[in-house]
Formats: structure tokens, sequence, C-alpha cells
């Protein structure tokens, strides 16, 4: 990204999100590096919304029983998994700590909900897996950390707009497990039967918490997960064949 870029723009969002990991690493992190390096030659540049990830959060040896409640104030390890994420985010605050910038992180789970791209991404291939499939390639410790993308982009404006905001923000609705995500699928849309293909002893899973306070203190109301994912499908429904006899038949039985 050019210098160009951010002249004309008082506020600016990163993201730093990115589909591979060990291949991407350092590019990963030159990359937001270099932005920050455009914005401190920018004077009107006032603040810096960086879009890191939840799993620059939670990913660690650290115990996630049902009764942990995960915060900012954890910190993944990049020896243990998410390299891109951590790494990425770690640079960035310490560049921000050395040159004197304001920077707001966002830690977005798996992001669902309504989408204007023509194509699904990550975060709506790994849902399409969860319904046909029964897998979730993102689960930690027996569910998934969940947000809708409306939360998420409301966080990236109140973060500009509220002076006070500062440092991580941990944006997930909720975390589920297996069995809660799929009655609420069943309940949405009864042809989409996951409950029997999960196993009988999903119903006394638990999974950790992450907390909400932070992120309700910057304005978000989080999207309740059933609304998000009647909007997720509906997504599917009309960019994939979801609900066409022959995948039904074949992924879903």
């Amino acid at each position: 990204m050019g210098d160009s870029t951010e002249n004309s723009c008082p506020n600016l969002i990163r993201s730093n999100q990115s589909n591979h990991r060990v291949e991407l690493i350092q590019p990963a992190v030159n990359g937001t590096l270099n932005v920050l390096r455009s914005c401190i030659k920018v004077p009107s540049i006032k603040r810096v919304v960086l879009t890191s990830s939840i799993a620059a959060v939670f990913s660690n040896r650290n115990a996630k029983s049902s009764d942990v409640v995960i915060d900012e104030s954890w910190y993944s390890d990049p020896t243990f998994c998410k390299e891109i994420e951590t790494l990425a985010e770690e640079a960035a605050r310490k560049f921000a700590e050395q040159y004197g910038i304001d920077l707001v992180v966002m830690n977005p789970g798996l992001v669902i909900g309504p989408c204007l791209q023509p194509t699904l991404n990550v975060s709506f291939t790994i849902f399409l897996d969860f319904i046909t499939k029964g897998e979730c390639s993102c689960s930690i410790e027996g569910g998934c950390v969940l947000v809708d993308i409306r939360d998420v982009a409301d966080a990236h404006v109140l973060a500009f707009e509220n002076a006070s905001a500062e440092g991580r923000y941990c944006l997930v609705a909720k975390t589920m497990t297996f069995f809660e995500t799929s009655n609420i699928l069943r309940d949405l849309y009864p042809s989409l039967d996951l409950v029997k293909r999960l196993g009988d002893n999903q119903p006394t899973l638990k999974c950790f918490q992450v907390s909400k306070e932070k992120a309700k203190s910057l304005g978000i109301n989080f999207i309740p997960m059933d609304q998000s994912f009647k909007d997720t499908v509906e997504v599917l429904k009309e960019k994939t064949c979801l609900f066409d006899d022959h995948m039904m038949s074949s992924t879903l039985c």
C-alpha cells in the first residue's frame, strides 16, 4: 500500500488476516508494519484500527474448561499455533509503542452473517463444512467462537468515533458447542438435522467463554446467534446448492 492511500484518510483500518499460515508469516508481519510506517509519515492520521483475530488471544497451552473466561489480557503463544495472527499483532503493537501510534486492535472470532462478496470466503466455507459434513476446522476445545460481520463492522467504526477506545477488543458474540449450534440450525431449518451426526455425548459438552464486557463498553450490542445463523444460511442457499435435493441426500443423511 502506498503512502498516498493514507494521505486522504484521518483514520485507517488495517486487516492482517490471512488464509495461509506458515508460508505467509513474514509477509503478513512485514505488510502490517509497512502500513504503519506509512502512517507515521502522515500527521493527519490520528488512529489506526488493526483487524487481528481471536486466534491471537486464546491459542496457548492454558486450560480452557467451561469455567474459564477469556478476555483481552490473554495472548496466544506463537510456538503453540496461530503464528500469523499472533506475530503480526505483536509486531504492530511493538511498532505502535515505539513510534507513538494510537493503535486499537479488534480480535473477532469466526465471522458469519450476510456478506457482500460474490464468492464464499474462508469463514463461510468453514460454516458450510459444518452444515454439510458436521466438521469445523476452527473448533477450539469442542466449540466455535462466533460473531456477526455487522457487529465487527460497527466495532471498527465505534473505535474511530470513541476517543477513549484503547487496546484490544475481543469480538465474540458467543462460544457454542457443536450441539448448541446444530440445535439452532435444526430449529431454523429442520432439513439440516446435524444432531445425530455429532454424537450422543454432545449435550454434556461445555465450552469456555469469551468476555464481552470491553466490547459492550465500546457500544456493541451483539446480534443474537439465531439471527446470524439464519442470515448466513440464506447466503449459502443463494451462493451454493445447499438445499438442492442431490446435496441434501449426499451430505446430510
